[in-house]
């Protein structure tokens, strides 16, 4: 067994080695996640028009709406979308809604999103929401995203009510 003893260490530690080499490669591989800036840029002339406007006590629900539109869609290959409208409150909380829609050969879309929570059937309206972020992504037929866009808004009061004014710079 003694004269095995150095073949077995020399077995055992060459394993070691080979796994470690194994695991050092696998965290050096590089890949694109889809939330990151390295998307393809959806070209100027097949971009979407996008609108949030607000509205005020759509039925079940009193309290601010944004009616998010989104329409003249033409990205090559797209089959759905995805949408995230996340807000800021004055307090610093973070709110906001995503959602998925299949495109089906639309060219238009179009929501209505409650600036508020529900809970247990009641609803409770977000006050004093000033600014967020609106990001659009669009998928193929197997869902990968193909083209990303993403703005900023705010929300102002003014003396004809709230008034949203979008970024017009494309993330």
């Amino acid at each position: 067994m003694k004269k095995f003893l150095p073949i077995i260490l020399f077995v055992v530690g060459l394993l070691v080695v080979i796994g470690a080499v194994f695991v050092v490669k696998s965290r050096n591989n590089v890949t694109i996640d889809e939330d990151s800036d390295q998307l393809a840029q959806i070209p100027v002339d097949q971009r979407p028009n996008i609108s949030l406007t607000p509205m005020f006590d759509l039925k079940p629900r009193s309290g601010l709406w944004l009616r998010l539109v989104i329409e003249d869609i033409k990205v090559d290959n797209a089959a759905s979308l995805d949408y995230d409208l996340f807000y800021f409150l004055e307090s610093g909380r973070q709110n906001g809604v995503r959602a998925s829609v299949e495109l089906a050969n639309q060219t238009r879309m179009e929501r209505d999103i409650y600036l508020g929570s529900e809970s247990n059937g009641k609803f409770s309206q977000d006050k004093d929401v000033r600014r967020g972020t609106l990001t659009v992504k669009f998928r193929d037929k197997g869902g990968k995203v193909i083209g990303k866009l993403s703005t900023d808004f705010t929300l102002d009061e003014t003396a004809d009510g709230p008034s949203v004014t979008i970024n017009s710079s494309s993330k």
